[in-house]
């Protein structure tokens, strides 16, 4: 028997690959098909099922590219309508998997569909589940991401998850694995642990929700209390592993077109094609392309795609460091953003040695924002970090300007006022400086450091105060 984790950490996502005697299963694989049939071709053996723990809303799954490819079956859950082939397995129905045995656990409530799968060895004792977005470690699926169904509600959905939990999870033995689909840093739930796997005796020890003195109401309440609005393209990514989708390899090639400077701008005027710069942000605030977005391939470059640009479809032209352009295309499709439609061959600089127009953002560090806060104290700053740390610790007198969020409230920044940014590190504000400028905004200053100089230096701090707490 083997089991194998199989983490990406852009993603926070896990897939897992299972081996025995001959036969593999893969259970959540992303959209790339490659890893998964060399990695069984070296093994020699054979993709016998891709099984799905739920639709999917953070990422595009590569289940169905890959029962093209391998001849092996999809499997979910009850209540998951497709409009692919696939078996729909029932309640405890079971599949063999070489000398291994996989049985179906459903358990609805971060989705309807919601399916946990047991792995039980030759012998019948209970190794592993893979619980997909139902059980975290230190966490468990938010139950607001579901695509409407019927009047069902988040509230219906945290009581089924509490059912699920108790019947069909909590009575397994506590030496039993516990494999979710995500980690710290996925927006499927709300406090996950930076653990990527645990015993399911730990998580009754130390998993709030799987408190055994919790009634369903007090449940329903924590697992729904604070939920922040869920990312845009969530629901679209839903809907493309539920009604399918295109081919990989179909968008590879397509993004795999390398463009001289002049194609590129002629390509970028011709299609209207957003231009996505994915280099270090600190080659991009000194120099880029005017009117390029940036989202740097070395942060949560997928999930900030698909949070930052409304349309997946639309076209995009990429901006990479040289060697990294098929990556990139690749991370995009991970999460829907399927029409790449080339790249700028030489990078940055052969747009620079060519000789045309480029714009910059003006970059200090903390210890400059400090001379010039102490100067005039009454600039104008934007936090774009989330709420929740804003509420945290913030500079005085700043501005919480959630990067998440930024397309909804375009409306609370003027042209007409200077305003220096910051976040934790300097990514985010050069996404968001990117973004504000592609959009008219000039009098921009971005600060890059680390937050926590900020609160060492003499720049004051405040925490949040609710206003109900005010005298």
């Amino acid at each position: 028997m083997k089991v194998e984790q199989i983490y990406t950490g852009c993603l926070a996502q896990g897939a897992y690959y299972i081996e025995s005697n001959g036969e593999a299963a893969i259970i959540d694989p992303l959209r790339e098909t490659k890893p998964y049939i060399e990695k069984a071709t070296e093994n020699n053996v054979q993709i016998k099922y891709i099984f799905e723990t739920h639709f999917h809303a953070d990422f595009v799954s590569g289940h169905i590219d890959l029962a093209k490819k391998t001849g092996a079956r999809i499997i979910y859950g009850p209540n998951a309508e497709t409009e692919y082939e696939k078996h729909l397995a029932e309640d405890g129905e079971e599949f063999q998997l070489g000398k291994l045995t996989i049985r179906v656990l459903h358990t609805p409530g971060h989705t309807p569909e919601s399916t946990t799968y047991l792995l039980l060895d030759e012998n019948g004792k209970e190794q592993a589940i893979f619980t997909g977005d139902t059980l975290f470690i230190g966490d468990v699926g938010r139950p607001d991401l579901a695509q409407k169904q019927g009047h069902l509600t988040k509230e219906d959905l945290a009581g089924w998850l509490y059912d699920s939990l108790r019947n069909k999870i909590m009575p397994l033995p506590d030496d039993v694995i516990v494999y979710p689909a995500h980690g710290a840093g996925s927006a499927c739930g709300k406090s996950m642990s930076k653990e990527t796997w645990s015993t399911l005796g730990l998580q009754k020890e130390t998993n709030y929700a799987l408190r055994a003195d919790m009634t369903k109401d007090e449940f329903i309440k924590e697992v729904t209390d604070g939920l922040m609005a869920p990312p845009q393209y969530f629901s679209e990514n839903a809907k493309m592993n539920k009604m399918g989708y295109e081919s990989i390899d179909v968008v590879m090639q397509r993004g795999a077109q390398a463009l001289s400077p002049r194609e590129f701008e002629a390509t970028a005027n011709e299609t209207g094609a957003l231009i996505l710069d994915v280099r270090d942000k600190t080659e991009f605030v000194k120099g880029f392309i005017p009117n390029s977005i940036f989202i740097g391939l070395d942060g949560s470059f997928a999930p900030w795609v698909g949070a930052l640009i409304p349309d997946l479809m639309q076209p995009v032209l990429i901006v990479a460091p040289e060697g990294r352009e098929e990556e990139t295309v690749k991370r995009l499709a991970r999460i829907g953003c399927d029409n790449a439609i080339g790249y700028l061959k030489g990078g940055f600089e052969a747009w620079k040695t060519d000789g045309r127009e480029t714009d910059a953002i003006e970059t200090i560090d903390v210890k400059k924002f400090e001379e010039i806060y102490n100067s005039d104290n009454n600039i104008h700053i934007l936090d774009v970090r989330k709420p929740d740390e804003w509420s945290g610790e913030h500079i005085a007198d700043s501005q919480n300007f959630p990067l998440d969020f930024i397309n909804r409230h375009m409306s609370e920044v003027s042209t007409d006022i200077s305003y220096y940014m910051h976040c934790r590190s300097g990514y985010r504000s050069t996404v968001a400086a990117s973004i504000l400028k592609s959009r008219g905004f000039e009098k921009l200053v971005n600060i890059h450091g680390i937050f926590d100089d900020i609160g060492a230096s003499s720049i004051p701090t405040t925490d949040y105060v609710c206003p109900s707490t005010l005298k």
